[in-house]
Parts: structure tokens; sequence; C-alpha cells
């Protein structure tokens, strides 16, 4: 390939890519300027096409956890893919990664693969909307569990940052079926399935919501959802993509002891290749064809390379537990921010769980897509410059969350820390 600068590559790409980027929150609209190119990427590192090294606190928006380009999931996928790319058939590795899924994740009891975590939340959905014979579906705002049509309803991600939660092309008879609630509100639950006894298939949501910045629930809160659930015989789905494997092996619902119907995964069982997955209730799951009557599939469901990629990378999290690491270096980053903001006088909240935090320039505690909205995203993006100009890359949007790998350790978490202060210094 002829090595060209980032600003050259984006004007090759906006002639023939919408946009020029082929995921929305890539195009740096937010924060504004024009984006960059990477050429390759080792450790914590960034590499760009105009030969900068960055510090990524974006980790490919979740999957590397242990750096990029490891030198044992680059083996893996070699190994791999010395046998083929895809052979359309079940493959050894498609079971391995369920007994490694089904040991870790506590609710799950049988899963099934799939390509990305949009198709393991749709799939999610008509699962539970099979089981219940129900047709309603309860989201919170600001939760994105992907772009299909049920779900990019008041939604996080990308969508909060241009401006537009609502996509056009979804039907409003669509739309009708999904009840959109507040997150961390109790009564605005009560009442959605006060309002519609016995047509709610599922409440679905992120556990720690982190497409509109990082949320945490307030104390109790989850196993109200539980209880809500269970009493109206609705499916609870925990939309762990982000968390899953991040905040802990067992995702959030080891941390908080909260047992899921539904589970959907994606990001880090697929070593940095794309994947999804979705497990649950064997009494659930096994309403899936071939089996059951509620239809799925996908030709590169389970591939090899992504499932060898996937396996390495959970065997890593098993043999170095590296969890406490992580969230000493996302307290660091944490306590950085906090300081410099007080220094400063900026108000200022930063949300931190583990090796996941993000950055709200407002005074009120954010507590739900509400509060989030009040942010200073303009500020913000003085603020993403300010870090980029000297090497650290974050978020391009004030609503995103922030990734840690373990290959931050040491130097790099120390250089990004003192970056972050001397960019809320000249804010």
């Amino acid at each position: 390939m002829t090595l060209m600068t980032s600003e050259q590559l984006f004007a090759r790409a906006r002639q023939l890519i919408p946009g020029g980027v082929n995921s929305p929150v890539r195009a740096f609209r937010s924060v504004g300027g024009a984006p960059f190119f990477v050429k390759s990427a080792t450790g914590a590192t960034l590499t760009t096409a105009d030969d900068r090294d960055l510090i990524d606190f974006v980790c490919t928006w979740g999957p590397a956890i242990h750096g990029h380009n490891h030198p044992r999931i680059k083996a893996a996928i070699a190994e791999a893919l010395d046998h083929g790319t895809s052979f359309g058939t079940p493959n050894p590795y498609e079971v391995e990664m369920a007994e490694l899924i089904v040991a870790l994740v506590p609710s799950i009891e049988k899963v099934r693969m799939c390509n990305s975590g949009t198709e393991a939340t749709m799939s999610a959905i008509r699962l539970a909307r099979g089981f219940t014979r129900r047709d309603k579906i309860i989201k919170f705002s600001g939760c994105y569990h992907g772009h299909s049509d049920s779900l990019l309803i008041k939604a996080g991600s990308g969508a909060l940052t241009h401006g537009n939660p609502d996509s056009a092309g979804v039907p409003a008879s669509f739309a009708r079926e999904t009840v959109v609630l507040p997150f961390n509100n109790r009564d605005a639950v009560t009442a959605a399935f006060a309002a519609n006894p016995g047509q709610i298939a599922c409440i679905i949501l992120e556990p720690y919501p982190a497409n509109v910045g990082l949320i945490l629930p307030e104390p109790g809160y989850l196993a109200f959802l539980r209880e809500q659930c269970t009493s109206n015989g609705a499916v609870l789905i925990f939309d762990e993509v982000m968390t899953g494997f991040r905040v802990a092996k067992g995702g959030v619902q080891e941390i908080e002891r909260i047992k899921p119907d539904l589970t959907t995964l994606g990001k880090i069982i697929g070593g940095g290749l794309p994947v999804g997955a979705f497990g649950g209730r064997a009494e659930i799951m096994d309403n899936l064809a071939p089996v059951g009557p509620v239809y799925q599939a996908g030709t590169l469901s389970g591939n090899p390379l992504a499932m060898a990629a996937g396996i390495t990378a959970l065997k890593m999290l098993k043999e170095e537990e590296p969890y406490p690491r992580l969230d000493r270096m996302g307290r660091q980053i944490r306590d950085t921010l906090l300081s410099a903001t007080r220094a400063k006088g900026i108000p200022a909240t930063v949300p931190q769980t583990g090796s996941m935090f993000s950055l709200y320039l407002s005074p009120t505690l954010v507590r739900d897509y509400a509060t989030a909205l009040q942010t200073d995203a303009k500020l913000f993006g003085k603020f993403f410059h300010a870090c980029l100009s000297k090497g650290v890359y974050l978020p391009p949007s004030a609503f995103e969350a922030c990734f840690i790998s373990t290959a931050h350790e040491g130097s790099a978490i120390d250089r990004a820390c003192e970056i972050m202060s001397d960019a809320v210094r000249s804010l």
C-alpha cells in the first residue's frame, strides 16, 4: 500500500465512504477537526499514518484489554490461519470458546456465537420475544445496544454524539414496541409494567451504561430490575458487550451478584477480531433453531480465527488476573483528572470502574441520560485536542467511555496522566 498522510487518506475516503468513515464516531464531528488514520498498533500505542505515536485509551472501543497486537494472540491467529480462514461447518474452537464462556459467566448455561454486538443484542431480543410470546421491550435512554431498528431509539454512542439519537429509517411501528425509560429510576419501571400488563418481553440494559460516558447504577437498582422481571414474567438481558470480561472475568453480573436471564457479549471474546455472542438459561436458549422456533443464523459465526484469538485472550485473563492492576490504573487517572479540574476551577466528575472511566465536565452527578447531557461537550473538545496534540488519544466524543489495557502499566500511564493534567491546565 502506498504510504499517505492522514489528510490525504481522509480526502480519498470521503469520495468513496459516507463521511469518510465506516463508523460515525470516528469522524471527529463532536470534537472538531479531521480524523487521523492508523497504520499500526502495539501495546498501548497507536502509530498514525503521519508517524505520530499516541497513547491509546480507546483500545479499539474495548477489546484490547491486553494491549494491541499481543504476541500470544498473534500466534494463536497464525496457528489457526494455517488451517484455513473459514469452513462453514462447526469447528473445534467453537466448542472450547463455549466451554470458557459458560465456565466464566455466572448466568450462562448455553451460548450461541455470532459476528457483532449488534447481532448479539438483536438476536437476544428476538429470543426473548419468542420465549415469552410478547412484543414490547424496555430499554433505557442512553444505553446503546447496536444499530438494529428496535434498539436505535434514545440510544447513546455515536447516535448521541451526532445529536440524532432517533435514527432515520426506523419505522414508527417498530419504535412503538420499545418503551424507553430513564436509567436509575425505579418508579418509571414499575409504571411501565403496570401500563403494559403481560406485554413486556424483556428489559435490556447495559448494567454499567458506557455509551453516554460511564454511568454507574445506584445501589440496589440492578437487583430491583431482576425482581421486576421475575415478578412480571419478563426476560432480563444484560448487554455486557463492553463490560464482559473487562470489569471482571464474569462481567458486571459477577461484581453485582445479579443473574440475568440472557447476556450479550462481544469485544474481548474476539481478541481484536469481529465477534459477538449471546447466552443464558438453557430453558430460553433451547428455543433457538435448530432446536426451537426462533431463527438465528450466520455464515461466519464461530469463525476459527476469531475464536482462536478470543480463546487466547480469555485464557490470559484467567492466568494473569489483571483486574486489580487495571483498577489501580483507573483510579490513578480518575484522581489525576479530579485533582487537575479542581485546581483549575472546572466542575467535573470522573466515574470509574476498573479499566473504564469517563470525564464529565459538569457539576452535576451523572445518574442518567438527562444529566449526562449537561456535560460541556465544547470544553471537552478542547480538552480532547489538547491531549491529542501531546500524544494521548481519547474517544473523540464527550459521550464515550475510555478503556485501559495491561500494556498501559508503567511509563505509559504515568506519561498519560501528565499530559491530561497539562491539557486541563490549558483550558
